[in-house]
């Protein structure tokens, strides 16, 4: 589920590999960070001696707060709220991707073997991640109140420029009071369950895409009985070539098909730019892997360009990271369409929340029998499969999205048809 706003305001220290007065190097994993969508290993680039430890593991703490000092041995570390503010991203601070801004900071440096930290005049006002959602926005990012280290403006604070006319969600706890079971048992115990960083940045990306972005929706019925007949002769075949074969799913071929889809009505792989609309030649494909705490949307770079098998291959690959919270950030950003399928769990129809600055969301249900009337006109037994876009209305017309859906149709009714 790149996103317009994947910026977060906390993260979570899962762990440190490190304790203090040990000595570390360029390159040591000092321990993980929760940041958004994954867990992420913190490395050092400032080599020396660990001073203090601000936060124990587990805590969640602000964006660009310190989390530990480094410097020579016997050098006193300073106060978190006098710790120096990190440089620029691979100098001074462990390589965190900016989504995370969780930075272990150098002590005040005394000689050579420190890091100096940067004036004001000469760091940065807007990182390369802001001023590209800046752009993407048609946001002034020299006028935006910088919330980073010195001022600097970063992916939240366009963000909060991007939805500031939209409706606020409250910020304080809400009062979700009720009586307890009479029975005194219930199905699970009254608590108050702390939402992880997942959860929050979840909560704040759909908030912010079904207020601020136009949704429509559209939906059509597939014949999916050829789709499931040639995903069985493959399967098979693939099987007799060895056991190590992939197999491919009934969500491989709907990726294949849209990709296909796109190329052939490519006024849905665009993206709302403020004051144009930006048209995206690459079709990047995140798709839906849902997890324990929350759902995260890796992306398959270049789907356009890939086979079936190409697309099956990475789709396995990133759905075993994402499942071991081991995907990177780059590969949860930057993608042009998002296809959303609930068909395992029996769902037969849905319609999916946006996936900003994606114009549109594809949404796939279960392949069900029921009884249809063929071309014959006779009533028989067929496989049917419910699929709907949601798409963003600033960019997307319905004629355009009923355009896709009717190419995605037809390549899901001829499946040969995706794969010359």
């Amino acid at each position: 589920m790149p996103k317009l706003s994947d910026t977060m305001s906390v993260g979570t220290l899962v762990k440190w590999n490190i304790k203090e007065g040990q000595v570390v190097a360029f390159g040591d994993i000092l321990g993980e960070v929760e940041t958004d969508k994954a867990t992420m290993e913190l490395s050092c680039t400032v080599p020396g001696t660990i001073l203090k430890i601000y936060a124990p593991a587990g805590s969640q703490l602000p964006v660009g707060a310190p989390i530990c000092a480094i410097g020579k041995q016997g050098e006193a570390a300073p106060e978190p709220s006098a710790a120096p503010a990190p440089k620029a991203p691979a100098t001074a601070v462990p390589a965190i991707p900016e989504k995370a801004e969780v930075s272990c900071v150098p002590a005040a440096p005394a000689s050579s073997g420190s890091v100096a930290p940067q004036s004001d005049a000469s760091r940065a006002k807007a990182s390369p991640y802001a001023k590209r959602m800046a752009e993407k926005a048609a946001l002034n990012v020299a006028a935006l109140s910088g919330s980073g280290p010195g001022g600097r403006v970063v992916g939240r604070d366009v963000a909060a420029a991007a939805s500031a006319p939209a409706v606020a969600a409250p910020s304080g706890p809400i009062n979700v009071a009720v009586a307890p079971p009479a029975d005194g048992k219930g199905i699970q115990p009254d608590a108050d369950v702390p939402v992880g960083g997942m959860r929050q940045t979840i909560a704040r990306r759909l908030l912010e895409s079904k207020v601020t972005v136009p949704h429509f929706y559209l939906e059509v019925e597939v014949d999916a009985a050829p789709l499931m007949a040639m995903r069985e002769s493959l399967n098979k075949r693939l099987a007799e070539a060895g056991a190590d074969a992939i197999k491919l799913s009934v969500n491989d071929f709907i990726l294949k098909a849209s990709a296909e889809a796109l190329r052939r009505v490519p006024a849905v792989n665009a993206s709302w730019a403020g004051t144009s609309i930006r048209t995206h030649g690459a079709v990047h494909l995140s798709f839906g892997v849902a997890l324990e705490d929350g759902l995260v949307t890796p992306v398959i770079r270049d789907a356009h360009a890939k086979t079936l098998k190409d697309i099956a291959v990475e789709a396995k690959s990133l759905i075993g990271k994402a499942r071991s919270k081991k995907l990177t950030p780059n590969e949860m950003s930057g993608s042009t369409f998002t296809v959303t399928n609930l068909g395992m769990y029996g769902v037969t129809g849905f319609f999916g929340i946006i996936n900003v600055p994606n114009a549109a969301i594809l949404s796939v249900g279960a392949t069900i029998k029921k009884p249809v009337v063929d071309a014959q006109d006779r009533l028989v037994i067929g496989h049917r499969m419910v699929i709907g876009l949601s798409g963003d209305h600033r960019v997307v017309d319905g004629a355009n999205g009923a355009q896709f859906l009717q190419a995605l149709k037809q390549l899901l009714e001829e499946p040969a048809l995706m794969l010359i």
